[in-house]
């Protein structure tokens, strides 16, 4: 894994999040369902481009990067039972940054770059989270659909409190659709073949990623890594003070 690229990611998350938001508001009335031409060859100006969806303390020492598909039924077990121990052990006490990246698979999932769209929409009202779990908690129903499951969505976006006009407009256009397929290029540049695929990351330092043979092993090996790295910070802090000492 390329950690200066890992870097640029933590470095400008918020950024590329503004940039983007406005670059974004230009949607047309055909509805983005696939993925679009991007041409950017300089994986640090990709990084800078795709700014993922955070939740936590900003400045905390450690990073974990999903990159995901909503249509994945692994990504949706690790939703349901790895991500809320993460939420209660390591997000919401500040010690980790939790970072979501799209990554629909679209060759297998053809719904899944619309809800990669949809959830970002949901974002731009400021319920990604929310957004997030509703579409993981429905995916067995909309998953299945033959057409794109314009409606649903929109039922979810009223369901967690979204203006639905507003998220409707969004949805029915190509808005998100640079920012969702920068998320794929990013994962894509950074060896990312399959979902859910997680890294553990200490900003331009060392990245890990995440190796189980489970989705509920998956947490034992985060906190194998989190634990590890928060060893290295806890010598690097003591060696200092040592040293100033």
């Amino acid at each position: 894994m390329n950690g200066k690229v890992i870097g640029v990611i933590v470095g400008l998350a918020v950024l590329g999040a503004v940039l983007f938001s406005l670059r974004s508001s230009m949607g047309t009335s055909e509805m983005a369902t696939a993925p679009i031409e991007l041409d950017i060859a300089d994986m640090n100006q990709l990084a800078s481009m795709a700014p993922g969806v955070h939740r936590g303390n900003d400045d905390a020492p450690i990073t974990i990067l999903e990159f995901a598909d909503f249509q994945c039924p692994g990504c949706m077990a690790f939703a349901g039972t790895v991500k809320p121990q993460l939420d209660v052990g390591y997000i919401d006490t500040g010690a980790v940054k939790f970072s979501f990246y799209d990554f629909p698979l679209t060759s297998i999932h053809p719904h899944a770059f619309l809800a990669a769209r949809a959830g970002r929409c949901a974002e731009d009202q400021g319920l990604f989270w929310e957004y997030h779990d509703e579409l993981f908690r429905n995916q067995s129903s909309w998953s299945f659909s033959a057409s794109p499951p314009v409606g649903a969505f929109e039922d979810y976006a009223a369901a967690v409190g979204a203006d639905q006009r507003a998220f409707g407009q969004c949805l029915r256009s190509d808005r998100f659709a640079d920012v969702v397929t920068a998320n794929i290029q990013l994962g894509q540049g950074l060896g990312v073949t399959g979902t859910p695929t997680v890294l553990v990351t200490r900003g331009e330092g060392e990245v890990h990623q995440v190796q189980a043979p489970t989705i509920p092993e998956m947490f034992t090996e985060i906190q194998r890594l989190v634990a590890e790295l928060q060893g290295e910070i806890a010598g690097e802090t003591a060696e200092a003070t040592g040293d100033a000492g």
